[in-house]
């Protein structure tokens, strides 16, 4: 793809969603130039950043550079899993939609789209769209409507390595703290679907993830961390957090 065609920028909090829209866009030929990192307040509903430690491994292991955009994350304790949507919350778009314009003009031939693993939140979707309208450019969500059990798997056999960061809903407990988001994971996830609700993405906000390694990165991270439990939600704290060098070395050695 030519520069005159211009560059894609692609929201990304470091999280399975996010991770997979960005490695679904790369594979489609889509020149993607920048990960756009919205920094949420506390009562976002349009975007999540669950492990801003990590998120700069990740760029760095996918080779992309980092647009901040927004506040500082300020952590709701505990989460509210029945939020709504509040109209001060309008002004996430006003924040991000200035930034978008900062790349058209930084791209050489201009920003072309902007890419968001949204999955079933209108209300973000229909925000995006409408901005990227005003923007002239294009809109892609490669996630949207999909079902919920399908993309999990689709995720989990398309090699991302997926971290249960906190949760916040019924039928949880410390053990989900770091897990790992595989088969097993989530044959226990359908398990509280049945008997409580638990969306099977956490899209109710029910568990929040991190990815640590996929196709689309160079090397894996490393994460040593603590469990945070306080009785009916949790988080981990990362207390250090690495790209793997052994990774690094065993290209060395193949090149």
């Amino acid at each position: 793809m030519s520069a005159a065609n211009g560059g894609w920028g692609a929201l990304f909090s470091g999280g399975k969603e996010s991770s997979w829209a960005l490695y679904q866009a790369l594979e489609s030929g889509r020149d993607v130039r920048t990960l756009v990192v919205v920094q949420p307040p506390a009562t976002s509903s349009m975007y999540h950043a669950p492990a801003q430690s990590v998120i700069r491994l990740a760029a760095r292991s996918i080779g992309l550079p980092i647009l901040d955009v927004g506040l500082p994350v300020t952590d709701l304790e505990p989460p509210d899993l029945q939020a709504g949507v509040s109209e001060g919350q309008e002004g996430e778009l006003e924040e991000l939609e200035p930034a978008l314009e900062r790349l058209d003009v930084e791209f050489d031939g201009g920003l072309r789209g902007l890419v968001a693993g949204t999955v079933t939140s209108d209300y973000q979707a229909d925000r995006l769209q409408s901005m990227c309208d005003r923007l002239d450019c294009a809109f892609v969500a490669p996630l949207w409507q999909a079902d919920p059990r399908e993309l999990a798997e689709t995720m989990i056999d398309g090699g991302l390595t997926i971290r249960i960061v906190e949760v916040a809903g019924p039928g949880f407990d410390e053990s989900w703290l770091g897990r790992q988001l595989d088969h097993d994971a989530l044959t226990d996830l359908a398990a509280l679907h049945r008997e409580y609700g638990v969306h099977l993405l956490g899209e109710g906000g029910e568990f929040q993830t991190i990815v640590t390694d996929g196709p689309h990165m160079s090397r894996p991270i490393t994460l040593e961390f603590e469990r945070e439990w306080y009785g009916t939600w949790g988080r981990i704290r990362i207390t250090d957090a690495r790209l793997d060098a052994s990774a690094s070395a065993d290209e060395d050695e193949h090149r």
